[in-house]
This record gives structure tokens, sequence and C-alpha cells, in this order.
């Protein structure tokens, strides 16, 4: 059987894969594996639970809160918050550990839980495992005044809000920024914030009806965001996904800057103030070979991961440093905070800004974006895509062609049967050329026979 635990998670299709009876069993499951017994003061372990804007959500979220509650664990509601917000909660609570639903930049029809530990702390592996193997196991089931209480965490937006501010080195005032919300997440407490700043806030994507949660909005479609930047004439625009874990940007000309582009701006900000540890950034290995080179003229190194947030957030760990992230816009500041955080990321962007006195555009210009192409090969067997050698000799073929001006990277899917070809060139024409011809190569030397596919 497949494990039920993806690289974030439990995600899928709302009442398909993700039905309210796993929520509740999951809950159950979490509170044994999670929740320490009561203690000697007769406390019971609390949990805080949060949940994107989705439809579902609310019917997950009660039978979330159901299992926990029923298996002796206090829970405090925070209701619709950014993921980030959960996790910072759970810690600024003191709490045992939490609960956040949802399903990220998906579509509305998908829904995820996902647990943080004491701290607001991502899982490893085998909690997770511990997890999956206590559903098939009898759950807790106190009585009487062992039961757990469900509460409203009343001033949870708050309290996020007001750490958020306390990060900025100086306010905003003279900006003016159009926030792109996603309808998701962070509607409410990202205009909030900003505006609280000193900022002019425009706002886009903040109207969540439960079923248009990154629908042609938000960090995945920035279209809208680029229209609204040059229309109303601001300094630059902030896109989140849908529980607000991601932040990419649009400059004043509606350009976009992405993830490598952010994370150089502030690696360096970081470095010049001697609060970036050991000048080492946390990158994965999709990063643009231009954030390495740019970086590496400033006195920079870049601790490469694989790819997925919860890899970055575990060198970090292990090496205590301050800043990481991806491509795609999961920042992470290890001294504010315990995950990605679109919000903290867009305030902290936007600290540059003004404090530097330049544009965005400007400051997006440290680093220059090496031409990047990817091919997703379908219907390939993924698991020989490091042993086939005819793939292994196509790949050296190229890296050697290219040399110092660009890179080859091939990464099997962790969720289907497909295997991603990268390439970067020093120019588009090249990338396209070698990353086609190695697309070619995988889907020969890897088709899955047909007796076997069918």
């Amino acid at each position: 059987m497949a494990r039920l635990f993806g690289t974030d998670g439990v995600r899928g299709l709302a009442n398909g894969l993700l039905t309210a009876e796993l929520a509740l069993q999951l809950a159950q499951a979490a509170a044994v594996v999670l929740g320490p017994e009561r203690g000697a003061n007769g406390t019971r372990p609390r949990a805080v639970v949060a949940r994107d804007p989705r439809a579902s959500g609310e019917f997950i979220a009660a039978a979330v809160e159901a299992g926990l509650s029923s298996s002796g664990v206090d829970v405090y509601d925070a209701g619709v918050l950014p993921t980030p917000a959960a996790a910072y909660l759970i810690a600024d609570l003191n709490a045992d550990f939490g609960v956040m639903i949802s399903a990220s930049h998906n579509p509305a029809p998908d829904n995820g839980i996902k647990f943080f530990a004491r701290g607001g702390q991502k899982l490893p592996d085998e909690i997770e495992d511990a997890i999956e193997a206590q559903l098939g196991k009898e759950p807790a089931r106190p009585i009487a005044g062992d039961v757990g209480r469900i509460q409203r965490f009343s001033d949870a937006e708050d309290r996020y809000i007001v750490h958020l501010l306390g990060t900025l080195p100086h306010r905003l005032e003279g900006l003016k920024v159009v926030l792109d919300c996603a309808h998701g997440a962070a509607s409410g407490c990202s205009p909030e914030v900003f505006a609280s700043a000193g900022a002019e806030v425009v706002v886009i994507g903040a109207e969540p009806d439960g079923l248009n949660i990154n629908d042609g909005v938000g960090s995945t479609h920035l279209g809208q965001l680029k229209e609204a930047v040059v229309k109303h004439g601001a300094d630059f625009g902030i896109a989140h996904d849908g529980d607000a874990d991601r932040c990419l940007a649009v400059d004043h000309e509606g350009n976009e800057v992405d993830g490598d582009q952010i994370m150089a701006i502030l690696a360096l900000a970081l470095k010049r103030s001697g609060k970036l540890k050991d000048d080492v950034l946390v990158a994965t290995v999709m990063s643009n070979l231009g954030l390495k080179i740019a970086l590496r003229e400033a006195g920079i190194t870049i601790r490469e991961t694989a790819v997925g947030d919860r890899y970055v957030l575990e060198a970090m760990r292990d090496g205590g440093f301050s800043l990481g992230g991806e491509q795609s816009g999961h920042v992470i500041f290890s001294d504010y905070a315990t995950t990605g955080d679109g919000v903290l990321t867009g305030l902290q962007l936007a600290a540059q800004v003004a404090g530097t006195g330049k544009t965005l555009q400007e400051l997006a210009r440290v680093m220059t974006k090496l031409p990047q192409l990817m091919i997703n090969v379908k219907g390939v067997d993924k698991s020989r895509a490091s042993t086939d050698e005819g793939v292994a000799a196509a790949v050296a073929a190229a890296e050697l062609e290219l040399g110092d001006t660009g890179r080859v990277l091939l990464r099997p899917s962790g969720t289907e049967a497909l295997v991603r070809v990268m390439v970067e060139a020093a120019d588009m024409e090249t990338a396209t050329r070698i990353c086609t011809e190695l697309a070619g190569v995988v889907a020969d030397r890897l088709a899955i026979p047909r007796e076997l596919a069918l």
C-alpha cells in the first residue's frame, strides 16, 4: 500500500481520498502520537487547528476537531489563517501540536491535512509513519471530564499580525503595493499587516467564497497582478498562494520576480547586516544557476537540497542557517518562522525597497537568470532514471557541451509516472535543443513496455 503522507501532509480530492472519516481517524491517531499524557497539573494536551477558506475545509475541520477532542485534546480553533500563522501560533501558545487544513496552491476541490509538532515544526517522516501506523489501532477514548474541549482562538489573527510587524526593520510609508491574496487564507491578514506597516495597499483576489481559491489569481496565475500593478502605478506587487506560505513578486513594469530573485535580494541584505548565518543560503537543486553565480560573487555559499521546503527546513535546522527557500516562492526566515511564510517574505522584500530607495526591478538585477526549460516526460519507468546507462551517457554529453555556462537536472516525480528534464544554458535556443534531445532519450530508454502499461 502506498504511503498516505506525501511530501506535505495528506492531500487529495476532498470527499474522494480525503473524507470526513479519514480526517477524524487521522486526528485520533495524531492525538495518540503527538499528544502527551496528562501531566501532574492535570492539564490536557492542546492543539491549534486552522484552515484555508475552501468549502470542504469546514467539514474537514469539524471532523479533525471531533477526533482530537474525543481523544482528550483541547482544541483552539483559529479559523481561516495562513499555514505559517498556524505554525507560529502553536509556538506562541506553547501548544503540544497543531493541524493545518489546506491544499495550498491546488484547485478548490482538493484539500489536505498537515500536522505540526510542538514549536510549529514540521513532522519528520518517522512521526508521520507512526501516525499512519496508529490508524488501524484503537483510539484513545477518555470519558467525562477527560474529553477535550473546543474553543475559538479569538485573537489568533491579531497575534500573528503583531508578530509580523515586529520583524520589520522600519516602516513602509511611501510605498504603494498591490497584494494578490489568491482568494485564500491571507485575504484578511495580508492587507491589514501591510497597511498597518504604513504602505498604501491595493488588494485583488481577496474575496474567498470557498470555491474560488487560486482560480486565476495568486502565485500560480500572475496575470491579474501584473495588470493591476501597472494600472495603479504601484511600486510592486506581491502574490500569495492559497495558504500563503509562498510569495512571488511583480516589479513596477509588471515583470515577474521569482523566488530565486527574492532570495538573492534578501540574502544580500542579511549579509550586509551581519545576520546571514555563516554566509549560507539554503536552496533546492531547482534554483537557477544564476542565483549561485550571483551569490558566489558576493561571498555567499548555497547549500543545495532536494526539491521540497521540508528538505530546505531540515538543512536549515541541521546547520542553524538563517535563510532558505525555493524558486516557487517558499522562503524561510528561521529567526522569525518555522516554515515558509509568504506574508513575512513580502514584508521583508518591501522593507528592502523602502530602506534602499531602489525599485524592486533594480534590486532584482543582483542576479541574472539563465534561460531554463523543463520538459515532463510521461509514461516512463522513473525508477531507472538514475541507473540507465544510455540516459547517463546523454546527460554526460550535455553537461560536457554546457560546461560552466549551464547545467542538466533529471528529477523523477514523487507522485506521477514521469521524469522532469531540466536544462539551463546561456541562451534559450541551446537550452531548448539540449532539453528536447534529452527528453527524447529519456522517453526512448525508460519507456514502459506496452504489456506492463496496460
